[in-house]
């Protein structure tokens, strides 16, 4: 069991470039991402053949320009995760309990 974690930095200087983007967020949603922050999405994957899946569907949506990376770590690297919100420290991320079916 692991996560997946896409980062990005995609232009949006133009009507084109920000339409691309703003799909780009919308099929990570749809493949049940969820946004950590503005340019951040996490999915849990049950495994290494789900997570090489996911990262196809999401090569397939790429835009034409900017960075994207992805990211793939172990259930108890994402618990050890420290956030803070301004100076607020939140508390530890949990795994899901159970898996969800699509």
């Amino acid at each position: 069991m692991m996560w997946m974690m896409v980062l990005f930095d995609l232009p949006v200087t133009t009507k084109k470039e920000r339409k691309a983007a703003t799909g780009f967020r919308t099929h990570l949603l749809d493949l049940g991402f969820e946004m950590a922050q503005f340019s951040v999405y996490l999915r849990f994957c049950a495994g290494k053949e789900q997570s090489e899946s996911m990262t196809r569907k999401v090569h397939m949506k790429l835009p034409a320009g900017g960075k994207v990376d992805i990211l793939y770590f172990t259930d108890k690297q994402y618990e050890n995760i420290v956030s803070y919100t301004g100076r607020t420290k939140q508390d530890s991320r949990k795994n899901p309990s159970q898996f969800e079916m699509f």
